[in-house]
């Protein structure tokens, strides 16, 4: 059975991360398992209730930050502690309903050539999340902000970007796995060093799966799944969605914007 490893990092709302760690607890029985929360040093003082909550497993590693470092530096944190063969990137809106990550992680070890992988994610309700998507371009990410206002022409390229005209039933590679919920070879991700710290939040998994595919294949693995809250604050906050478009600029600037192979 594969060494896991796994990653939240928390920014308020103790509650959610707690219900987040105690069913990865629950549904991860194996002995080799880490579960790393790395608090960013959230103001409403989750940090300081993790660090005082008893889990009852010894798996749990929580690391306080003392300034916030944003999502992938904060998932770095851990980079050298990683000594796992596959390593979860998750949120701390993540639930989980069956034994995912050892199953997830045998899969992704068997896989030849595959070196990153997601599951099908699905809102709380039940409703499918279409989370995998096909490399960015400025027209797509353009599309999916006014999809859901004007429709037509947008829907359909919205559509096309999140694959919804593909058969995602079985396995299928990928160019973009959402950092929600990633499954990753550890040796990768430390080859690859991680996360690009120059993205403070928003658009860093595209550009993590773009660095994985350099070592292997990316998947959408359906067969297993997970529940995810997601939590959409760029639609709803105009410093937050002003975030999203600098790093965007990065990501083009870095990656070009021309169309991907899937």
């Amino acid at each position: 059975m594969a060494k896991i490893s796994a990653c939240i990092v928390a920014y308020c709302d103790y509650e959610e991360v707690c219900a987040a760690v105690r069913s990865i607890l629950h549904y991860t029985q194996t002995a080799d398992f880490v579960l790393y929360v790395v608090d960013n040093a959230s103001p409403d003082g989750c940090g300081r209730q993790l660090a005082e909550t008893d889990f009852g497993d010894e798996r749990v590693k929580i690391l306080c930050l003392p300034e916030n470092l944003g999502f992938g530096k904060g998932h770095n944190f851990v980079l050298d502690k990683l000594h796992s063969d596959v390593h979860f990137i998750l949120n701390p809106d993540i639930l989980l309903t069956q034994d995912t990550l050892p199953a997830m992680a045998d899969w992704l070890l068997a896989t030849p050539g595959a070196a990153m992988a997601t599951p099908q994610l699905r809102y709380p309700d039940g409703k499918l999340q279409h989370l995998p998507r096909r490399k960015p371009t400025p027209w797509l990410l353009l599309a999916r902000q006014l999809a859901p206002r004007f429709g037509g022409v947008f829907r359909k390229a919205d559509d096309h970007y999140t694959m919804q005209d593909e058969d995602l039933t079985r396995p299928h590679k990928i160019e973009f796995c959402t950092g929600s919920f990633m499954a990753v070879r550890t040796e990768v991700y430390k080859k690859i060093g991680g996360f690009d710290p120059a993205y403070f939040m928003y658009v860093e998994d595209a550009d993590l799966t773009q660095k994985v595919l350099r070592e292997g294949t990316v998947w959408l693995a359906p067969q297993f799944g997970a529940i995810h809250a997601w939590h959409r604050a760029p639609m709803r906050d105009a410093g937050k969605f002003k975030m999203q478009l600098v790093s965007m600029g990065r990501y083009f600037k870095k990656w070009g914007c021309g169309k991907g192979k899937v």
